[in-house]
């Protein structure tokens, strides 16, 4: 082959890829990267953006996201707040009134998700499967709520977002006072509002 001709080949590849790279960094174009649904919650006392992961707990954020469409969790409290522990939210009204939720989802805890410091999970009672609409978010590193075997004891707590910007209010809501609330313990004495949830990237 002409030396000249595979010069000009060579030549013109590069420049595909060139374009190929600065079109992938484009937004809206066929060759955008792909990104998680992001959502943020404005609260009294600050906004929290989390990343969801959807390809390792499908089931729990479609939950979440379908929650966070019908409004179900503006105007709720994080009642539950325990300091080097977690902070809990999602169930009840600023008078500890507790919110119908909808039908519980199956544990998606054994997806390789840790709960450490700013990861979202899922409430639950002793039923593994019993998550509905509370969830928390992990103020340290929480082994002990992790996935371990598929037994009663073992199934664990599912993960599936982490706090992006906002840590410092999560902190913030993790150091107020609180107290009891009828039979409740560790709940806020000041409420601690979830003013709105909404999706940011979808």
């Amino acid at each position: 082959m002409n030396v000249q001709l595979l010069h000009r080949i060579k030549t013109s590849i590069r420049s595909v890829i060139l374009i190929l790279a600065a079109l992938s960094l484009l937004p809206g174009t066929i060759f955008a990267n792909q990104t998680n649904p992001m959502i943020k919650l404005t609260t009294s006392k600050g906004e929290i953006t989390i990343e969801m992961y959807p390809d390792e707990a499908p089931a729990t954020v479609q939950n979440f996201l379908s929650y966070i469409e019908s409004g179900f969790f503006d105007g709720l409290i994080f009642h539950r707040v325990i300091e080097g522990f977690m902070i809990q939210g999602g169930g009840f009204t600023p008078d500890m009134q507790q919110k119908q939720s909808g039908d519980p989802i199956q544990n998606e805890a054994d997806n390789g998700l840790k709960n450490e410091t700013g990861t979202l999970a899922m409430a639950r009672t002793g039923d593994p499967h019993s998550a509905t609409a509370q969830f928390f978010i992990n103020l340290e590193n929480n082994d002990f709520l992790n996935h371990t075997g598929k037994n009663p004891q073992g199934w664990g707590y599912t993960v599936f977002g982490k706090v992006t910007e906002g840590l410092d209010v999560v902190k913030q809501i993790g150091s107020v006072s609180t107290g009891r609330s009828g039979p409740y313990s560790d709940v806020p004495v000041e409420p601690v509002i979830i003013e709105n949830v909404q999706v940011i990237v979808q």
